[in-house]
């Protein structure tokens, strides 16, 4: 049973990733916290993640803003998660967590209401990229604050998902490295090789269901997929805090 709700899990999460650039761990992980530890969780879905994201970026590396990339989202997210892994001890991660479940779900809902709202100041959208390196530093969340940095900007969808499917390869591909070396990940394949068949459905499906959206819903399913994701991190701090 337990592997039963991970699978499923996976498999919707990983086809809202396919289909957006972006939720796959932390909805994953939210589903999959309520029958096993969520350590262990994190080694099965970091490689997973790369093992999607990879074909991906490669088949649609055109549409890869690299200026974006190169010159904001990767620079500052990097110095944001250093600053993040160095808070970690000293903030109660999981109230923390909490708190930034509350600041999404707020940021969803304002974006949802006002759809037509101009894009962020370059400066706003650089603090936010920061902010979002410090949230995954501090708890492997900085996804949600990253798309809402991007999403008011005038990027085309497919740009939108191939740039942020290339910033989860990038951090994941150093993410599994460190597990490698630094964890037993060897112990975990037999698992993760099993749930291969949930991500390869769920991203073949999440490709299908981008390409059959238009430009307006995209934007609208980002922000509602924020809002979920925002929920979600609400209701496992809750679950933590319970058990």
């Amino acid at each position: 049973m337990t592997f039963l709700v991970v699978a499923l899990g996976v498999f919707i999460a990983f086809t809202v990733e396919a289909m957006t650039g972006f939720g796959s761990i932390v909805i994953a992980l939210s589903i999959g916290a309520l029958v096993m530890d969520i350590p262990i969780l994190v080694q099965w879905l970091v490689p997973l993640n790369i093992l999607m994201t990879g074909p991906l970026v490669y088949r649609y590396r055109a549409y890869i803003s690299y200026h974006l990339l190169l010159k904001q989202i990767l620079p500052l997210m990097g110095l944001g998660t250093l600053v993040g892994v160095m808070l970690v001890s000293d903030l109660p991660t999981l109230y923390a967590e909490g708190i930034f479940a509350l600041i999404l779900c707020w940021f969803a809902l304002r974006s949802l209401a006002h759809l037509e709202a101009p894009a962020h100041h370059a400066t706003v959208r650089q603090a936010l990229i920061f902010s979002a390196g410090v949230t995954h530093g501090l708890f492997a969340s900085g996804g949600p604050l990253l798309v809402y940095a991007c999403a008011r900007s005038a990027l085309d969808k497919a740009v939108f998902r191939a740039t942020l499917l290339t910033v989860w390869f990038s951090l994941n591909t150093l993410l599994t490295v460190w597990f490698i070396f630094n964890s037993n990940l060897a112990s975990q394949i037999e698992h993760i090789a099993f749930l291969v068949p949930c991500v390869a459905i769920g991203a073949w499906l999440g490709n299908v269901l981008h390409h059959k959206v238009n430009q307006a819903h995209f934007t609208r399913i980002v922000f509602i997929t924020l809002l979920v994701v925002g929920i979600l991190l609400l209701g496992k701090t809750g679950y933590a805090l319970i058990v």
